[in-house]
């Protein structure tokens, strides 16, 4: 793999974003500007931890950044609620978004326990 831009988890990510980024622009989230700025910084570390980690160059600390990210996902799924419970958004677009999030999770969690296993440490060990 030579670039970030070619993981699953990011590409995933990527969508999350766009997804918040569509409840910003088109729904009342825009005017809710403390939960606007918190899910757009959740939904953003998810992808931008992925790309550091990935930069890093070590499975030990892309693993760390993985890990952030994960937790990310876990933060913007509360922020979700906070959104839904405020009537921002509505239940069905909730549950796509938020079945996005439980995916990304997974799929990260996955990819960590992966990068504990490998024999290969990362390409600065190379």
């Amino acid at each position: 793999m030579n670039s970030f831009e070619e993981l699953e988890i990011w590409k995933l990510a990527r969508e999350i974003c766009n997804d918040v980024w569509h409840f910003m622009e088109k729904t009342s989230l825009g005017k809710d500007y403390s939960l606007k700025n918190q899910m757009n910084a959740s939904s953003g570390s998810i992808m931008d931890n992925v790309a550091e980690g990935f930069e890093r160059n070590g499975n030990k600390e892309f693993t760390q950044f993985l890990s952030i990210a994960k937790a990310s996902c876990g933060e913007l799924r509360s922020q979700l609620y906070r959104c839904l419970d405020r009537e921002h958004i509505s239940q069905e677009e909730f549950d796509r978004v938020f079945s996005k999030t439980i995916t990304e999770g997974k799929k990260i969690g996955a990819f960590m326990a992966y990068l504990k296993k490998s024999e290969r440490k990362g390409a600065k060990y190379d």
